[in-house]
């Protein structure tokens, strides 16, 4: 792998006013989700000394690259004309040109075409480089308070919800926590759809992340569903984290009243506790001492 250096590389290379020297290559650099003091000084320098910096909207990575005193060379690089753009940058970096690829916001190649220039780039073996910084995926998993041992990072799910509850339910059985990225709009009825296929799970919805209003709301999927189908699309960008099998909601103790009242009102007290702990998952003990409370206090 090209590395960034303070010594002349044995290949052409650029030096930026204030940068080290960059090896011909091809540099992925993250770039904030939100914030824009989260980025690296090494994702600095390496931007100021590129010969080429590709990205999705030129627009948007101006205002960021002006914000730190950059006006490195921009060029578009996305969905609509990688496949027409990829060998030209393998010419460029042939040629012995650094080449920087960063996204409107956060790590390249996640939910982006970029891999497929890596792809490129490792047939022609030529150097690959990755600068890792923000990334909304993780820091939404981070903020959620849900398992972080093991995660699936699994996209946008389809828009139309058949083919969304087909989505999901291929996911239903991972044994891990699941990452979505989701557009405002389809918000509260991809939190439905996500109560109905992987059950009522412990989950979060993430916005503005790093930003003046970040929001972590957490709780069970049915609850989110109704939060956001009564308030409306939020403001933002998005990020669902939804718990691993087995990490379904447990209800607070007004929801476990509710359940064992009624469950006692139709049945015995040990089948109404086995009714109760069956649908709550809650441990078998804590359920029948609070339904001998109720009936105790229900003069039972």
């Amino acid at each position: 792998m090209s590395s960034l250096s303070t010594s002349k590389p044995t290949a052409p290379g650029r030096q930026g006013s204030d940068g080290p020297n960059l090896a011909p290559g091809l540099y992925l650099v993250a770039t904030p989700i939100g914030n824009l003091k989260d980025i690296t000084l090494r994702a600095l320098e390496t931007l100021a000394a590129a010969d080429l910096v590709l990205c999705e909207d030129t627009r948007v990575s101006t205002k960021l690259l002006q914000a730190h005193g950059l006006s490195p060379r921009l060029k578009p690089y996305h969905e609509h004309n990688a496949a027409r753009m990829r060998p030209e940058i393998i010419r460029r970096i042939e040629s012995g040109e650094a080449v920087a690829l960063i996204s409107d916001a956060g790590t390249p190649l996640v939910s982006d075409p970029g891999y497929k220039l890596v792809q490129a780039c490792r047939a022609a073996e030529l150097a690959v480089t990755a600068l890792p910084g923000a990334s909304a995926a993780l820091a939404g998993l981070l903020l959620s308070g849900l398992p972080s041992d093991r995660f699936l990072f699994a996209g946008f799910l389809p828009p139309k919800s058949a083919a969304r509850k087909a989505a999901l339910q291929e996911l239903a059985a991972t044994p891990a926590t699941l990452i979505f990225f989701e557009s405002q709009n389809r918000l509260a009825a991809t939190l439905a759809d996500m109560a109905a296929v992987l059950g009522d799970r412990a989950a979060a919805v993430l916005r503005e992340l790093t930003k003046r209003f970040e929001e972590a709301r957490p709780g069970p999927l049915s609850e989110l569903a109704a939060h956001y189908a009564e308030a409306g699309p939020p403001k933002g960008e998005i990020v669902i984290v939804v718990g691993p099998p087995g990490e379904e909601a447990k209800p607070g103790e007004d929801r476990l009243d509710e359940l064992l009242g009624a469950a006692l009102r139709e049945a015995s007290l040990r089948d109404a506790v086995a009714m109760v702990t069956a649908e709550t998952g809650l441990p078998r003990k804590q359920v029948y001492a609070r339904a001998l409370e109720l009936e105790k206090a229900g003069g039972g």
